[in-house]
């Protein structure tokens, strides 16, 4: 992907552009500790369409964030996974992660996630 010049006007944009996105952070955070196959993608994040789990997961691929590989078997199977640039990421996901934690205690509301800190 290029980038131009004076594209983004602070830092918090430019992260924003990477990773804003209705499932782009989801999908980061799940693939934090393995490859995970589409369909495994899909029953993790069960609110996103198919069309729209396809295009955030191509939008992060294109920016270099995750791999995408596909096993030529019948049918063929599609596994996606961090780069090196998309595992600099996780203290940004991980702070997230306790803010949000904060803010669900605040309202006595336990998430049916599990942390992965």
């Amino acid at each position: 992907m290029n980038y131009q010049k004076n594209q983004f006007s602070c830092p918090v944009e430019a992260t924003l552009f990477l990773i804003g996105g209705k499932y782009k952070p989801l999908i980061l955070w799940h693939l934090i500790e393995k490859p995970l196959h589409y369909m495994e993608l899909q029953r993790l994040i069960p609110k996103a369409t198919p069309k729209m789990l396809s295009q955030q997961l191509r939008d992060l691929e294109e920016c270099g964030m995750i791999h995408r590989e596909v096993i030529p078997e019948k049918p063929p199977k599609t596994i996606y996974s961090l780069t090196a640039f998309g595992k600099s990421i996780i203290p940004v996901l991980d702070s997230m992660c306790n803010w949000g934690t904060s803010f669900l205690d605040g309202l006595d509301i336990t998430p049916p996630c599990r942390s992965k800190l």
